[in-house]
């Protein structure tokens, strides 16, 4: 018996904006919309799919009243595919990112924090 990664799920307090920016950062679509429950992915999961298979997971973005107050516990990275890193910092900045210093000190990644503070790290770049 295994158990499947379907969905990452992030607490905000505008879905749709966090949704948005997402969808644009990870070139994924948005296959659900309750209102206050946006879901984003790059595929539509079903039963068959998600039984063959690993796929990526799907993320949902939550609308709860409070604001996020501290460093996450939980992070995402990303990985530019066919940009350099820098220019994948500058993309995502021009999205609504934001740089943060949460102390990691100079890395070989880059912090940076989505509309709404949660921070997440661009990693090297992969492009050919």
């Amino acid at each position: 018996m295994t158990s499947r990664l379907l969905q990452v799920t992030v607490d905000c307090r505008n879905p749709h904006r966090l949704a948005g920016f997402w969808a644009a950062v990870l070139d994924y679509r948005v296959i659900e919309d309750k209102g206050d429950q946006v879901e984003i992915a790059s595929w539509e999961p079903t039963v068959e799919a998600v039984r063959r298979e690993p796929m990526p997971s799907t993320v949902m973005f939550i609308r709860v009243p409070e604001d996020k107050v501290t460093k996450n516990r939980l992070h995402l990275d990303v990985m530019p595919i066919d940009v350099s890193q820098d220019e994948e910092v500058e993309r995502l900045i021009g999205l609504g990112a934001g740089r943060v210093d949460i102390g990691q000190g100079r890395q070989s990644w880059v912090v940076l924090a989505d509309p709404e503070g949660n921070e997440f790290c661009v990693l090297r770049s992969i492009e050919p």
